[in-house]
């Protein structure tokens, strides 16, 4: 069991400019989903696509609130300080910027890339905590791809590697001894996001999402070349230099490769809708035995 970070307050649903509770109440967001033994929400805020997942209702609502609230906070730091959003390396920030600020500018400091690389994996890490303050035993945030997860059952994680035949037919089963965790994919053949890469997917595992999203961005950029197999080593030599990094998985074509210490992986034979309809549930009953010597 990893120690749970940044779990010191539940977020104030108060700021100068919403008042998240009063938004809540009039039906800003739809009610979460009672599925197969959780309740989900799946809702799009301007550029999130946020699935949550918990055992409490209550849970899947403060996450949402804590999305909305930080980057409210986000953009009007923004607005202050434009080039925040568009720096491609770390930037200094003040010890009065907001926590979504501080905590994206310190994960990219790390992975050194812009802090606009680390924000999505924030917005995860900080909903993830107030799901937790909340009491939920099975907390799950899924942000754009960047995963914040812990809980007391297994959950499976499926892996989409966009044009790969490997995309949708793998992922990683999840237990107790693998929580808490961040899970953060990328891609330069899938996302909007810029990429200076060529992996199909480039996927980061460490015990907080802002961390694993910077560093993701990181290993991505460094899969580039027409040697295959030698662009994928150059990702996996690039996580390994990253401290925090517990381990990763690159994907490009038809090859993969991992370094460090991964949660079980195992093949999925669902189809790429499956994938995205119930990958993010309990182990789906066609899981079969864990990869090993594939990768």
């Amino acid at each position: 069991m990893h120690p749970m970070p940044h779990l010191c307050q539940r977020v104030s649903c108060q700021s100068g400019k919403i008042t998240l509770k009063e938004s809540s109440r009039s039906g800003a967001y739809p009610t979460p989903i009672f599925d197969r033994g959780f309740f989900r929400l799946r809702r799009t805020i301007k550029q999130s696509n946020v699935l949550i997942i918990s055992d409490l209702a209550r849970a899947v609502e403060s996450g949402i609130e804590s999305i909305l609230y930080h980057r409210s906070q986000l953009e009007l730091y923004i607005d202050r300080r434009p080039e925040y959003a568009l720096s491609l390396k770390p930037l200094q920030v003040e010890e009065f910027a907001p926590e979504v600020v501080r905590m994206a500018s310190s994960a990219a400091e790390a992975a050194q890339v812009g802090p606009m690389a680390a924000v999505p994996g924030v917005l995860a890490e900080l909903a993830l905590r107030n799901m937790v303050l909340e009491g939920a035993l099975v907390s799950l945030v899924e942000n754009g791809g960047e995963i914040a997860a812990t809980s007391t059952q297994p959950l499976v994680v499926g892996i989409y590697a966009g044009p790969s035949p490997l995309s949708g037919r793998i992922g990683f089963y999840l237990t107790s001894k693998d929580f808490p965790i961040g899970i953060a994919t990328s891609s330069a053949t899938v996302s909007h996001a810029l990429s200076f890469g060529e992996a199909d997917a480039a996927v980061v595992v460490a015990n907080t999402s802002s961390l694993a999203d910077a560093a993701a961005t990181a290993v991505c950029n460094s899969v580039a070349g027409k040697d295959i197999e030698a662009s994928i080593q150059l990702g996996l030599e690039r996580a390994e230099s990253i401290p925090g990094v517990r381990g990763a998985l690159v994907i490009r074509r038809n090859f993969a490769g991992t370094v460090g210490k991964l949660p079980r992986l195992i093949r999925l034979n669902g189809t790429k809708r499956e994938l995205f309809k119930a990958g993010l549930q309990e182990p789906p009953p066609h899981e079969i035995a864990p990869i090993q010597s594939e990768f």
